[in-house]
């Protein structure tokens, strides 16, 4: 006899349609047993857990009560859609989330027709929504469109952009602002929802928009008094919104976001308005809702590996050696112990860039500023003008946000901002969206900037004490996702002369110019090939800028290979020091010059040894590059 399916409702539904079937009484179940199959499917695979278990009944109140996909949902970030994906046809993969060939751990338009709006990096909802909304009124079309934005990701300056924009149009767009955090909330009770319900009736809108436009032609002293009559009133009734109403929304909450009972009528009357303009339903939720250990540490579970349900244990593997993230913590410690004029700023990562660890030493000298990377940027800028130290700590990817600032607040003024990239390179499971595969060649391009890479733990160490000494121009300095090498770590790090590499395997015939953590690669690679018979030097750049000109001629002079590999895309250190070649006159006398870079696409999620194999950058993909330079290929076996 086959056992009794834990997901009866569920089972039933491949796409929302099968959802809107149901009776609206059987939605709860609906959420719960949605609810443990995301906990099921998570621990399996890994992933993002917190933030999806705090929209299970937002999601499935959404799909209820709108026609999606023909009405738009957009995920802000989409790292909370894991139960969005499950039931939108997508369930039979959901334990693929985030593995090589699998489901995108965030919402991707190529992967469904449910995904209107690919996401990963925040606060960009509310701007595609409004765009498709306007698109939408252009074509003569009504649909709805929904944006679901969590309250981390509306401290993004564009969020508010996209809202004062939305606020002057009478467009309709229906926002819904995730609040988990309790940290602008008022308190949310039957009370509060019977009136936000009242105050997203068509004829309570109605009413506003008769009252509005009656006021405009009493006599001006009477226009302000009525205006401020309405307001007064509707203060009164809703208790809260004013930032909203002043930006032009609608502002209906707050409401229980896990109450099946207050949602559902709420986004119907809003599906079956007509009033125009923008609308903001704000939905007090629980990151982690309804798993215990993710509710008692919603920080522990927002990101998790494979962990056993029953008892919420993640099964992490020992570390072999520190993560470059700890050893930049360790070492921007030390420099701050060495030097009070040292501060740390992060854009709402503080875990992840390590500044959570510098916080607990220098608290008053740690600075999180939210999802605002250009304000970081220009923060960082303001702080340098007064002789302060600021290092910029901040994802590759997520600096991408803030470049004009970089540009314009940092460079052009030669202000010593020191920016710290994480995530440089390729990053696994997190997939296109967070490589750090772009800024070597976004900073690299900049006059008077420092651009350094370390080629493992130890020499990060000492690439931040270099940072920390740079007093008269701005510099940066990447380093990877994951752990080091395992190298033997001093308790401070020492400053490396600037521009200068070094060389730490001497041949005669290949020269291989490594710039960051393909290193240990590169010198596998130099070990193949003098198995061949062929000489080959290694040697460590360090710097993209300024190059070290002497370095890289010496290679050029003295080998007939030249060999450059990083992990960035075209346009970065190869780049710079073919530029240099060509004007030295170094390529004049036959020199085979073969840069190795990031390949020109957007590397899908995998585990790194694959993605670095896709990327062509692995110790056999070098010594290929140099047999065929050498006119040798076809002895190579691929791999």
């Amino acid at each position: 006899m086959t056992a009794a399916s834990k997901t009866p409702l569920l089972d039933r539904i491949k796409t929302p349609a099968h959802l809107r079937q149901l009776d609206a009484s059987q939605l709860r179940q609906v959420a719960d047993e949605l609810r443990q199959e995301t906990i099921d499917a998570v621990s399996v695979t890994g992933g993002h857990l917190g933030a999806g278990l705090g929209v299970v009944e937002l999601t499935v109140a959404i799909h209820y009560v709108f026609d999606t996909p023909y009405d738009r949902l957009i995920w802000d970030v989409g790292h909370q859609a894991y139960p969005h994906k499950i039931i939108t046809g997508r369930r039979d993969r959901i334990r693929t989330i985030r593995q090589g060939g699998g489901l995108s751990g965030f919402t991707k338009r190529s992967e469904s027709e449910y995904d209107p709006f690919g996401a990963a990096h925040s606060s960009t909802s509310i701007s595609s929504g409004l765009g498709m909304a306007v698109a939408s009124e252009l074509q003569g079309r009504k649909r709805n469109v929904i944006a679901v934005i969590g309250d981390g990701a509306m401290s993004a300056g564009m969020a508010y952009e996209a809202m004062n924009n939305a606020g002057s149009r009478d467009t309709r767009l229906i926002v819904i602002l995730n609040d988990n955090d309790m940290s602008i909330a008022p308190p949310v009770g039957a009370l509060s929802s019977y009136l936000s319900r009242s105050l997203s009736s068509t004829s309570f809108r109605s009413l506003r928009h008769v009252a509005k436009d009656i006021s405009k032609i009493l006599p001006r002293p009477f226009q302000r008094a009525a205006q401020q009559a309405e307001e007064f009133a509707r203060g009164i009734i809703s208790g809260g919104g004013t930032l909203f109403e002043e930006l032009g929304f609608y502002y209906v909450g707050p409401i229980d976001g896990h109450n099946l009972e207050h949602l559902l009528p709420i986004l119907q009357n809003l599906a079956n308005s007509d009033e125009p303009g923008p609308v903001l339903v704000h939905c007090v939720t629980q990151k982690g809702k309804g798993y215990g250990p993710a509710e008692a540490s919603a920080d522990k579970y927002h990101g998790v590996v494979k962990f056993d349900v029953a008892t919420g244990a993640q099964q992490k593997s020992a570390p072999k050696a520190p993560s470059y993230t700890s050893v930049f913590a360790k070492a921007l410690i030390a420099e701050a112990k060495a030097d009070d004029r040292i501060v740390a700023v992060n854009a709402a990562m503080p875990g992840g860039t390590g500044c959570d660890v510098f916080g607990k030493a220098f608290p008053h000298r740690c600075f999180d500023v939210g999802i605002a990377e250009q304000h970081a940027v220009t923060f960082c800028a303001g702080m340098a003008t007064e002789g302060m130290k600021p290092f910029a700590v901040i994802y590759s990817t997520f600096l991408q946000r803030a470049y004009d600032q970089v540009v314009h607040d940092v460079a052009i003024q030669s202000l010593a901002v020191r920016f710290a990239m994480d995530r440089a390179g390729l990053v696994g499971a997190d997939g296109q969206t967070h490589a750090g595969s772009f800024d070597i060649a976004y900073l690299g391009c900049l006059p008077n900037f420092v651009v350094m890479a370390p080629s493992d733990e130890l020499e990060l160490m000492h690439i931040v004490a270099t940072a920390a000494e740079i007093d008269d121009r701005p510099s940066a300095f990447r380093y990877p996702r994951g752990e080091g090498i395992g190298m033997q770590l001093p308790e401070r790090g020492t400053p490396v002369p600037i521009g200068k590499g070094r060389i730490l395997k001497e041949g005669t015939k290949i020269a291989i110019l490594n710039f960051g953590t393909r290193l240990q690669e590169c010198l596998k690679a130099a070990e193949d090939l003098g198995a061949k018979g062929l000489s080959t030097t290694v040697a460590d750049a360090r710097f993209c800028k300024p190059l070290d000109e002497d370095l890289v001629a010496r290679l050029a002079r003295e080998h007939e290979v030249l060999i450059t590999i990083e992990e960035g895309a075209v346009g970065g250190f190869g780049s710079h020091v073919l530029h240099y070649l060509a004007h030295a006159g170094l390529l004049d006398g036959g020199l085979k010059v073969r840069p190795m870079v990031l390949p020109d696409i957007f590397i899908d999620q995998d585990s790194p040894q694959k993605q670095y194999d896709v990327a062509r950058l692995n110790a056999p993909h070098i010594v290929e590059h140099a047999l065929q330079a050498l006119g040798i290929a076809q002895k190579v076996v691929r791999l």
